[in-house]
């Protein structure tokens, strides 16, 4: 359940996110799991609305996520999406199939379509079966009190949330062929977080008329640089889903290829949303008192370089030095040698923040721990790694691991 005390790396502000037309949100309590707050958002979608989505590559996927891409390869467009809070539905069994098909049939029918264009997410707990009954009736009340405004957006991100301590929202304008769009987006997320192809959940919604083609490859191409660049606590979700919804109602011109000119614009917007998003649920990090952004160079490939910052940036050792304020760089190069990608021990070069701690092999000669100790009190630190092999290059999120941390996920069930 989401902690009371807000997370010291969170906005000082939040957004306010536009009206987006074709798409009208409302929540609700529908008793989940959690009592006294809400608990189940629901979004309702003009006809006409195109959807494209990444997933968990987690071997033991839930049930929305098996619903949600057969829904995608149905073709069917989006009409309806449902998400729930405190249950993840997942490793469920046959329940959990049936929990998830009589969901997307109460919405198919609040919302007057096919259960195959209603699209489902949840989060929460692993393993108990989730009544899908307790929907009857709040999804048809939603569906009836459904607006576009500034207050929806923001109830529907806290509807989402978790441990998460605060919402997550992100705005962007951006032009296609001269005509404005807009696009929104909302995401949840603050422990088992180390998407693989997606993230944790997030939704984006966008008034551009574009094909479901296209969509999928900007967004599987804006993942791979925002949320499959963030970190917390090395696990992957059963759950992770990203949506990204175009109702349309923009009337752009037809774009029937995803790298097409005229949406330059709308992809360098839509990739710095993705990454405004990631480096929230980064912030937001159960138990984090530090936001770290790990950048490697110098690698033989950008694939190796990301493996590498990856290592580092899940390494207990290394996140545990961050919370400690210690600026022990002997646990950077455990994670760089840890990590099976091509290194040179002689070759490496280590900074925090701009201070250089260690180079070709051994300590910086001019190393001050005075300096170094100065970084490793801030809040947002920078760990920056040169291999000196070649022009790979990579950059990713993570936080600090505590004893909150623990605890948070001690009593998780509890």
């Amino acid at each position: 359940m989401s902690s009371t005390q807000i997370s010291p790396l969170a906005p000082a502000t939040q957004p306010s996110l536009p009206e987006i037309a074709g798409v009208r949100l409302a929540t609700a309590q529908a008793g989940i799991r959690y009592k006294g707050r809400t608990d189940v958002l629901y979004v309702a979608l003009d006809e006409g609305t195109q959807v494209a989505g990444v997933f968990t590559r987690s071997r033991c996927p839930s049930a929305p996520v098996d619903w949600c891409r057969a829904a995608l390869e149905a073709k069917a467009g989006a009409r309806a999406l449902v998400v729930n809070s405190g249950n993840a539905n997942a490793f469920t069994g046959l329940k959990g199939r049936e929990a998830v098909t009589l969901t997307a049939q109460i919405a198919g029918r609040a919302a007057d379509c096919a259960p195959e264009a209603v699209m489902i997410a949840s989060t929460g707990v692993i393993g108990e079966p989730l009544d899908a009954t307790k929907f009857e009736g709040v999804l048809a009340d939603c569906a009836a009190r459904a607006v576009p405004g500034a207050a929806a957006w923001s109830e529907a991100a806290q509807a989402i949330m978790t441990t998460d301590t605060f919402p997550k929202l992100a705005t962007r304008k951006a032009e296609i062929a001269g005509q404005t769009v807009t696009i929104n987006g909302i995401a949840k997320g603050a422990g088992m977080i180390a998407p693989d192809m997606a993230t944790m959940l997030s939704f984006v919604f966008t008034d551009a008329a574009l094909p479901q083609a296209v969509l999928q490859e900007l967004l599987s191409a804006g993942t791979k640089t925002s949320f499959n660049c963030v970190t917390v606590d090395g696990d992957t979700s059963t759950s992770d889903t990203l949506l990204l919804f175009a109702t349309g109602a923009a009337d752009t011109e037809a774009v029937e290829r995803a790298d097409d000119p005229r949406l330059e614009n709308f992809r360098a917007a839509l990739d710095d949303l993705l990454i405004e998003l990631a480096q929230l649920v980064a912030r937001d990090g159960e138990g984090a008192r530090k936001l770290v952004t790990v950048r490697v160079e110098g690698a033989e490939s950008d694939a190796s370089a990301h493996r590498i910052a990856m290592s580092i940036a899940n390494s207990p050792l290394v996140k545990t030095a961050v919370a400690g304020e210690d600026a022990n760089w002997g646990r950077v190069v455990m994670a760089v040698g840890k990590a099976g990608e091509p290194a040179d021990r002689d070759r490496l070069a280590i900074w925090f923040g701009d201070v250089r701690v260690a180079v070709q092999g051994a300590r910086d000669p001019a190393y001050s721990e005075e300096a170094a100790s100065a970084v490793m009190r801030e809040a947002e630190i920078t760990v920056r790694v040169d291999l000196g092999l070649g022009q790979g290059t990579a950059r990713v999120w993570t936080c600090d691991l505590t004893k909150a941390y623990v605890e948070i996920n001690g009593d998780y069930r509890s």
